[in-house]
């Protein structure tokens, strides 16, 4: 059975801050590691008031500092927008307090609008098509020093840190089939590609120092509860969530509603019913099925579980559904 791990967006539920949102991550990670998950990731979005790790790297490391086993990272750093030294300094850093815990996921698209981008970059030209040399170089600088360098990361260099590939379109599966990196897909919110990708990643999938074989990570939605009409009526706040961002008005998480699908025009129900086709809402037994299901179908190794959920408590039980479904797959295996 595929290994588990966690996404969390660090969700600002509304009628709450920031700091609330920071203070429940701290318990979701520590609620993740007692429960067995392998990775707990959090992720760079910025001028999204509903998202609250655009700080990824200090987010990391209060997680790392507040848990001891759990594998900690980013899924991930948007690379254009910053400088690889920096972010080398910054997951060396990390690594130097954390031994063997640190992952730094790589991806590509800016996770934000333009224009924050540009107050973010200052100059967006050429920072994506730069992207492969920005990754290579980034890599280097944990290797290491060799006689003469005379740009070094420290921290950073002869650091432990697991890098990865992030991507919701087949770029990031050739790139990371190339330069032998394990490969994380976006099938939470973007799952157009998710066939070509992995099938891509998989086929042009090149032996190097980093790693010998594959190693493939799909995002899936998973929102879990006592019954299946609690679940779907949790689920209705990510729900709400992308139907206002995509309609260009992006928020707090909202508030549940019951029948929210039931007011939906058809326009927002396709858009959703393709954006979110891979997620799983219900009872155990229904996580269960869809979970031995979807791992089946596609033949992940490890999958990014993320849940929306509004409230906390429940969100913590969604968790603890998810894993006792796995442990089942696993008694009956």
């Amino acid at each position: 059975m595929a290994k588990l791990s966690v996404l969390d967006l660090a969700p600002v539920p509304e009628g709450t801050s920031v700091g609330q949102a920071l203070r429940n991550t701290i318990d979701l990670a520590q609620h993740a590691e007692k429960l067995g998950f392998n990775r707990y990731w959090l992720a760079e979005h910025h001028n999204m008031p509903g998202i609250a790790s655009a700080a990824t790297a200090v987010v990391i490391g209060h997680v790392a500092s507040a848990t001891s086993t759990i594998r900690v990272g980013a899924g991930g750093i948007m690379l254009p927008n910053h400088s690889p030294l920096v972010i080398a300094e910054q997951f060396g850093t990390l690594a130097a307090f954390h031994p063997g815990r640190i992952d730094l996921g790589l991806g590509r698209a800016p996770g934000t609008d333009m224009l924050t981008a540009r107050a973010l970059r200052r100059n967006l030209q050429g920072d994506v098509d730069h992207f492969p040399n920005d990754v290579v170089e980034l890599i280097n600088y944990f290797a290491p020093a060799e006689d003469g360098q005379r740009v070094r990361a420290v921290p950073g260099e002869g650091e432990q840190v697991e890098v990865w590939m992030l991507g919701s379109s087949t770029y990031g599966a050739q790139l990371a089939a190339m330069l032998g990196l394990p490969y994380a897909f976006a099938s939470h919110f973007a799952p157009a590609e998710l066939e070509n990708a992995t099938e891509i990643y998989r086929s042009r999938f090149q032996e190097t120092a980093i790693s010998d074989k594959p190693h493939l990570m799909l995002g899936l939605n998973v929102v879990a509860a006592d019954t299946d009409e609690e679940a779907r009526f949790l689920f209705s706040s990510l729900q709400q969530a992308f139907v206002n961002l995509r309609s260009g008005r992006p928020g707090k998480l909202p508030s549940p509603v019951e029948g929210y699908e039931a007011t939906l025009d058809p326009h927002a129900k396709a858009m959703l019913d393709h954006a979110l086709s891979c997620a799983i809402v219900g009872s155990r037994e229904k996580v269960k099925r869809e979970l031995q299901a979807f791992v089946a179908r596609t033949g992940a190794d490890e999958l990014m579980v993320t849940a929306q959920i509004f409230d906390h408590a429940a969100r913590k039980r969604s968790f603890e559904i998810l894993m006792e479904a796995r442990q089942d797959l696993a008694q009956a295996a």
